[in-house]
């Protein structure tokens, strides 16, 4: 039987899986543990920029996820908002399986900080982020998805 957290990381995951926006990308969340989410996406030229390469909202939208994902498994009640995000973009991504690693880095209260990097199916870093994410008014448990 899951434990109170574990429920909570498979809601989030149901959350991810319902969200519209994530209609539009082959994709799947991982809630591996307290303050860790990983995100699997597949990248297509369906998402190119003219040059060939995933474009960098792509990036923004994986690194984003999974460190948002992160953090929100230490809030049990609230959805999170980003409410800032760096980006670094060191290689480009011509497709396949890119897999996104978020990790909680510090706050637990109001503010919540977490990183994430987008590791490619060669095993190379090919780009990072840092975000600062606020608990917002949105009950978790009145959101679409979270919980079944």
């Amino acid at each position: 039987m899951d434990s109170g957290a574990g429920l909570h990381w498979r809601a989030l995951e149901g959350l991810y899986a319902s969200a519209p926006i994530n209609q539009l990308f082959s994709s799947r969340l991982e809630v591996v543990g307290e303050g860790h989410a990983r995100i699997l996406f597949d990248i297509d030229p369906s998402v190119f920029h003219a040059g060939g390469a995933a474009h960098g909202t792509i990036y923004f939208k994986m690194l984003d996820d999974a460190a948002f994902y992160a953090a929100n498994t230490l809030v049990t009640d609230r959805f999170l908002l980003t409410t800032s995000f760096n980006l670094l973009f060191s290689r480009p991504v011509r497709g396949g399986r890119v897999t996104a690693e978020g990790r909680w880095v510090s706050g637990r209260r109001r503010v919540l900080v977490a990183e994430a990097r987008l590791i490619d199916e060669e095993g190379e870093e090919v780009g990072r982020g840092t975000g600062t994410f606020m608990r917002s008014h949105i009950a978790l448990s009145s959101l679409p998805g979270y919980g079944g």
